[in-house]
């Protein structure tokens, strides 16, 4: 996701039924929606820096360094194959592929 922001976009806009006209690429729409939901721009936001959940657990615990494989970090080789199978389920015909980024390393 991270190697092609707007490609990755534009597939999932196309896989959500939600494709980007010329007249929106033309006007930089693609390129504003990256921009905004990067993660330095949402780690900016004061709702993210000193908000919580309703369960208490607070904004900044969401996003942490954005770097591909720091999931290690948090989940055990069961987690992320769970998780891994949930995303692939829910993103198969997308298009979207996530080579080396992928949870276990399957691309």
């Amino acid at each position: 996701m991270l190697g092609d922001p707007v490609g990755n976009l534009k597939k999932l806009a196309a896989f959500m039924g939600c494709t980007f006209s010329e007249e929106d690429e033309e006007d930089g729409v693609v390129d504003q929606i990256v921009e905004l939901c990067s993660l330095e721009n949402l780690k900016s936001k004061d709702v993210n820096k000193n908000g919580s959940t309703r369960l208490g657990i607070k904004s900044e615990s969401f996003f942490r360094k954005g770097q591909v494989g720091d999931w290690k970090n948090y989940m055990t080789m069961d987690m992320a194959a769970r998780l891994d199978k949930i995303v692939e389920e829910a993103t198969r015909g997308s298009g979207l592929t996530f080579g080396d980024s992928s949870l276990l390393g399957r691309g």
